[in-house]
């Protein structure tokens, strides 16, 4: 028993989970009387300056409130986060069952019917998750719970992003945060990550359900990563004949090396398994991942005999519901009024009650003031800006296209708020995984910003530029560009700047996982 009190609510119990970054810690919340679960990190152990820890902390909180934004059944539900003392702490719906790990340990074999439908369930998640979009960046047996009504759960949705996006700034130590023997070469190779690199995650995790070990193991992290890299994965089918041929192919494309080689999603995946999943009938017992296909929408937990069910003879039609009659029309809107409100919230914090004053907002103001007049404009750029910093990109990009295309309009291509638009249109496009698109943009940009001599934007567009070159797979490439990137930043700065500490890290890494195992 611990006793600590977090956040003046949460009284910690016990240690259900250990790990580098931190613990896991069954909690009782003496607010609403419940049982929760409570993570602890602390940004003090990752090594680097109090200024990382300070940006840490913020970006937790951030990825937090985007990550609770998220409503699947199988996602943890987050129910607070925030700092206390030198500790991080993310407060979660307490899940009962096992961990997957667990699970499989106590199951070997598994059966494959099993692993269908726990990969199922996972992509029906991760599809919600990339929708936001959000990338896992640790999908693994230890992050997913198998209920008691076979049902599985996800966790720490959102901690590893906020360790992962920045790592090398973050960490100082040039190498990605994750678990290697789930690692996907790009995340590897420190290059951008996305939806794909979830899918490569999930190929790993069901490689190890069908043949009970993970493709690629190794003594070190280095060797692991290199196996990752340069390796192809042993069909499950050598190991467990009786894996149906569609399964092992599905298994083998979401291992590619290549990302583009990948499924192009998860409900694409999803698709693959759904005639493998199994028809309705009686599940083996609890913690039967099979029971959400067998028996959709059962009670739970399940005592009662499985009984046939009958058919009911048809009856007569509802009569067709009333019509809804009209709303009265809205009452006229103070956009000044309106402006101070959404100033008030932003100051709080509170982006998601601006996102949503802001988007009711600019049809009311676009009709009082016109499209192209300035009070809309504003308006429309707050309104994207909060946004990104809310992680709603794909609700951010056409707006960040439109300003950009009205400002290109009348100042040019080259105004630095035209630049700013497009630039944060490739930042939107990077993190929705459409890499291919935003490195296209961010090529386009860079001879605005070298011909102007505004060296720190062009010095992250060309950074951004390699890491999504890794991400494609295009190592050579990448690594060229690191290089050429390392030079000219020395030759600038010299060679002991920040910058070209970071990138000699970066480069060293590159290095190491290219050299032969």
């Amino acid at each position: 028993m611990n006793g600590r009190l977090i956040g003046g609510r949460y009284e910690l119990s016990t240690v259900i989970g250990q790990g580098g970054m931190g613990q896991v810690w069954t909690a009782y919340d003496g607010r609403l009387d419940r049982r929760v679960a409570v993570k602890l990190l602390r940004p003090a152990t990752l090594s680097g300056p109090a200024t990382a820890a300070d940006e840490l902390r913020r970006r937790f909180v951030r990825e937090c409130r985007v990550t609770a934004q998220v409503d699947h059944p199988g996602l943890v539900t987050v129910h607070d986060a925030g700092s206390d003392g030198d500790d991080l702490y993310l407060v979660m719906q307490y899940v009962e069952g096992a961990d997957l790990a667990d699970h499989l340990a106590e199951h070997d074999p598994y059966p494959w019917q099993w692993s269908v439908s726990v990969a199922a369930q996972l992509c029906a998640v991760l599809a919600a998750v990339h929708a936001v979009p959000i990338v896992h960046r640790d999908l693994k047996p230890r992050n997913v719970m198998v209920r008691p009504d076979g049902s599985v759960t996800v966790l720490d949705l959102g901690v590893a992003s906020v360790l992962d996006t920045d790592t090398t700034r973050l960490t100082h130590t040039g190498s990605p945060i994750g678990s290697p023997a789930y690692m996907a070469p790009e995340q590897a190779m420190g290059g951008a990550v996305g939806p794909y690199t979830d899918l490569y995650a999930l190929g790993i995790l069901l490689h190890e359900l069908l043949s009970g070990n993970v493709p690629f193991a190794g003594s070190t992290a280095l060797g692991v990563l290199h196996r990752h890299l340069y390796e192809p994965p042993l069909p499950v089918r050598q190991l467990r004949p009786e894996v149906p041929e569609v399964l092992e192919a599905l298994v083998l494309r979401l291992l590619a090396k290549d990302p583009q080689h990948r499924p192009s999603g998860a409900h694409e995946v999803y698709e693959a398994l759904l005639p493998l999943l199994p028809a309705r009938g009686v599940p083996a017992g609890p913690l039967d991942p099979t029971r959400p296909f067998l028996r959709p929408h059962a009670p739970w937990p399940d005592h009662a005999p499985v009984t046939p069910p009958r058919v009911a003879a048809p009856g007569p039609l509802l009569p067709p519901a009333p019509p809804v009659p009209h709303a009265p029309p809205a009452p006229r809107t103070d956009v000044a009024a309106a402006v101070d409100e959404v100033k008030r919230l932003l100051g709080e914090g509170s982006l998601t009650q601006a996102v949503d004053m802001l988007g009711s907002l600019l049809p009311t103001a676009a009709a009082e003031h016109g499209e192209r007049s300035p009070v809309v404009r504003i308006l429309r750029k707050q309104y994207a800006t909060t946004l990104m910093d809310d992680g709603q990109y794909r609700r951010a990009l056409p707006e960040l296209r439109r300003l950009a295309d009205d400002r290109a309009a009348d100042a040019g291509p080259a105004d630095p708020q035209t630049l700013q638009f497009r630039f944060d249109a490739a930042q939107c496009l990077e993190q929705l995984g459409e890499t291919a698109a935003a490195l296209t943009e961010y090529r386009a940009l860079l001879p605005f910003h070298e011909k102007d001599a505004d060296p720190a934007r062009a010095f992250d567009i060309r950074r951004r530029s390699a890491s999504l070159l890794l991400a494609m797979g295009d190592h050579t490439a990448g690594h060229q560009q690191l290089q050429a990137l390392l030079y000219d930043t020395e030759r600038a700065y010299g060679p002991y700047h920040a910058r070209a500490t970071e990138l000699r890290r970066a480069l060293i890494h590159q290095q190491q996982m290219g050299r032969p195992g």
